[in-house]
């Protein structure tokens, strides 16, 4: 066979050396990124005892304790603010999502109303975002200082996610939407029956990233929220880590033997991660068909 004809060398069969190489590289990534988190969680886990002898942190306990998490749980604020961290990310999300599907779907039909003036608008603002001081300014003059409104609207609508959607949602082969319009199907028809059932992986990409971003804000809590006890989850985990306590109520008895502060601070890392851990599996199939959804034209 002539060298025109040559396999490409992506296309060739691994050589043992090659393969060897690849899986030390994976294991070497798997590590880093396993290693601290398995550190959190044992520490979290782990004794007084134990935390003092290993200077700080445990790689791998000899005894398992749930006095941290105990500690965490009782008497404190964190229950109160794991309930509002939840109910801030669900509306957010879904309020956010709602927003940018429809926005984007809008921009992506030509002929809308005003398509490309507000398409023109929205791309800008990713070259030109406003700052802290205007969007405290804007809260404040529509009354929504001290609201759990002022964590959500102001972040509601991200152009980023627009844009996204809207490449996903013009990838749609069109004789869908006009094979749906023949058979008499209006927009609305057309958006809930074709758009939105298509554009499931985008979706669920999109909504991922904004869940994620409602559920680790913590410097809007702290510009609008003055009162401790709308605090979510990570602004009062950030004051613990700063301040090391947290605000309590009936804290350990004065007979037990407080667990030490690192124990507390990596219990409540864990359970600020464990939502997002337990969504990104039911999420990433659809990532997975959107990355591939997006690749094939109608």
């Amino acid at each position: 066979m002539s060298s025109s004809y040559a396999r490409p060398a992506w296309l060739g069969r691994p050589k043992p050396v090659g393969i060897a190489l690849r899986g030390l590289a994976l294991l070497l990534i798997c590590g880093v990124v396993v290693f601290p988190f398995l550190t959190v969680v044992s520490t979290s886990l782990a004794t007084s005892k134990q935390i003092n002898a290993n200077g700080g942190y445990v790689l791998w306990p000899d005894s398992v304790s749930f006095e941290a998490y105990r500690e965490v749980f009782d008497g404190t604020q964190v229950g109160r603010s794991i309930v509002i961290s939840v109910l801030v990310t669900a509306v957010g999300t879904a309020f956010s999502l709602l927003c940018t599907v429809l926005a984007a779907y809008g921009l992506s039909r030509r002929g809308s109303l005003f398509q490309r003036g507000l398409l023109s608008y929205v791309l800008i603002t990713l070259l030109f975002a406003p700052g802290i001081i205007p969007v405290y300014l804007m809260v404040k003059q529509t009354h929504l200082l001290g609201s759990y409104w002022a964590l959500i609207i102001p972040t509601a609508v991200s152009a980023f996610n627009i844009v996204i959607v809207r490449g996903f949602i013009q990838n749609i082969p069109r004789e869908l939407f006009d094979a749906a319009r023949i058979d008499g199907a209006g927009e609305w028809r057309i958006f809930f029956s074709v758009a939105l059932p298509l554009s499931k992986a985008v979706i669920a990409v999109v909504g991922l990233f904004i869940a994620v971003g409602y559920w680790n804000n913590y410097f809007g809590p702290l510009l609008y929220l003055n009162d401790t006890s709308k605090w979510p989850l990570q602004l009062v985990m950030r004051s613990f880590v700063l301040q090391n306590s947290v605000t309590t109520t009936s804290s350990t008895l004065p007979s037990q033997a407080a667990p030490p502060a690192q124990s507390v601070q990596m219990a409540l890392v864990v359970i600020a991660t464990i939502p997002i851990l337990c969504a990104y599996p039911f999420l990433s199939k659809h990532m997975s068909k959107g990355m591939l959804t997006g690749a094939i034209k109608g």
